[in-house]
Formats: C-alpha cells, structure tokens, sequence
C-alpha cells in the first residue's frame, strides 16, 4: 500500500502534496489501528499500571511511564568490558583457578542497577515471583539489542540459561532464566541450549544468605549433562536474571569450562547488585 492510500481516509490528494516526506510519520502516528483501538478499550476496564512506580500507562507506554524509562539506572556496562560485573565474576573465577584453569578473561554485561530501596526491583521481582513473562520479555529485549551493538559480545553462537530445579520449576511454571535467554537468543541470531547443564540439586533460596553462605549453598549445584546433543560452541553466553556475588553463575560456569576449554564464555542478567 502506498503512502497515498495510507493517508488517504484521512488527507485530500491536494493536502497530501504539501506533505514532506518526514513529516508523513507524525502525521501517521495519529492514525489508530485495530489494535490500539482495543488496547484503549481495555484500559479503561483494566488500566495498565508502570511496573516501576505503579502510575497509569498511556497507551502508547509499554510497562514502564515516560518518567521512569526517563530515570533507568542503566549500567552502560555494554560499552566498557572491563566494568564492575565482569571484575567481580573474574575474581571470583582466579579464586578457583587451580580447578578450572583459563587465561580468557570473562565479558559480562546487565541491562541496569539493582538496588533494594528503589523501585526498578519490582523488574525482575514481577518475572520471578508473579509470573509477569511478557514485562521479563519486554526488559530482555532491551538487553538484547544492546548485546548486539556490543563490540565485545560479537560472534556469540550459543545462549545457555542457568537452570532451574525441577520442582522449582514445576512449581513456577518456567524458568526465568530462560525466559531471558531466548529472548536473546532470537534476537542475536544464537541457538538457545537447555540441555548443556543440569541442576543436579536443590538449593537454599539466597535472598538472606551473606556472601559466604552463598558460594557454599551454590557449590557443586551444576552439572554437565553428557546426554545433550553434541555441538562445537566458539562463543557461549551465560544468562541468570540477577548478579549479586557471582556464586550462581560461576557454578554453572564451571562444568562448561571444563566441556568445552577453547570456548569463550560470557554473562549477561537483567539487574547487577
């Protein structure tokens, strides 16, 4: 359809010719289509409220309002690979060395800060706990497109998900964890591997366990599945929803480092501590 006929029900012929061409998009933009038209209807009976503050969306915003995308903590880790994700996670890889050694030095990436007195906690929060996958694919998408321009990140050809336990799991429906990663995964253009490492126990929640207890409570919580489908990975991308100490990544990185020793591997989450 051309850009007449677009305009058509709304414009004469004669208007349409003192329209610039970058000016037809914004004259566009108040045209509705049959789903706008549906989404206004059902915010009047069901209003959607910003995943961060709790105001009234517009119909345009997308689980978040203008002013709190405006003031996204951002960790722009993206375009600094040595930057306070990737530090702690190789720190605490040089702490094991001895067991799984490498001199590759580990990218790491997260789409945005995570604190406990502000409200952007309720991202990962609304994922985990409340079964709010299209807001998780929604944030994943954001991280995702920065992984692509990422100059670090380039040639990931594999995208593995930290794995859920199966009662856990089976309790919540999914893996949020991999909700992320094949988001990421379609995005990039990467093949989403679930079957690479398994949760071979359950673990403690670690929400009120210190630094410590954490790397204990994780140890050996991974393994490598040896009836996984057979592949070559070059560049594999390890994705959890959160980073506070690395415990759980660092876990699950170790059984892959040990399967495939000339792979790179790198990490990415949602939110960083």
């Amino acid at each position: 359809m051309s850009d007449a006929e677009n305009f058509s029900p709304y414009l004469s012929k004669q208007e349409e010719k003192h329209i610039h061409p970058t000016e037809k998009h914004t004259v566009m933009e108040y045209k509705w289509n049959a789903e706008e038209i549906f989404r206004a209807a059902m915010d009047i009976m069901l209003p959607r409220e910003c995943i961060v503050c709790g105001g009234r969306l517009l119909l345009r915003e997308k689980f978040m309002c203008i002013h709190c995308a405006g003031d996204f903590p951002y960790t722009y880790f993206w375009q600094d690979r040595h930057n306070p994700m990737a530090d702690r996670f190789n720190a605490r890889i040089q702490e094991y060395i001895e067991e799984v050694p490498t001199r590759e030095y580990s990218c790491a990436v997260a789409l945005f800060h995570f604190r406990h007195d502000n409200n952007y906690r309720h991202i990962p929060y609304q994922l985990k706990y409340c079964g709010n996958i299209a807001s998780g694919r929604y944030f994943a998408g954001m991280l995702a497109r920065r992984i692509k321009e990422c100059t670090f990140l380039r040639e990931i050809d594999t995208v593995i998900p930290v794995p859920l336990h199966i009662t856990r799991k089976l309790k919540r429906g999914y893996n949020q964890a991999e909700i992320i990663a094949r988001t990421i995964a379609d995005e990039i253009s990467a093949e989403l591997r679930t079957d690479v490492v398994r949760r071979c126990r359950r673990t403690r929640t670690q929400t009120k366990l210190s630094v410590e207890e954490k790397a204990v409570n994780m140890r050996g919580a991974f393994a490598f599945n040896q009836r996984h489908k057979p592949f070559n990975p070059g560049h594999i991308l390890l994705v959890d929803d959160v980073f506070t100490t690395g415990s759980t990544l660092y876990e699950c990185y170790r059984p892959l480092r040990r399967a495939f020793p000339a792979a790179r591997i790198s990490i990415a989450t949602l939110a960083f501590v």
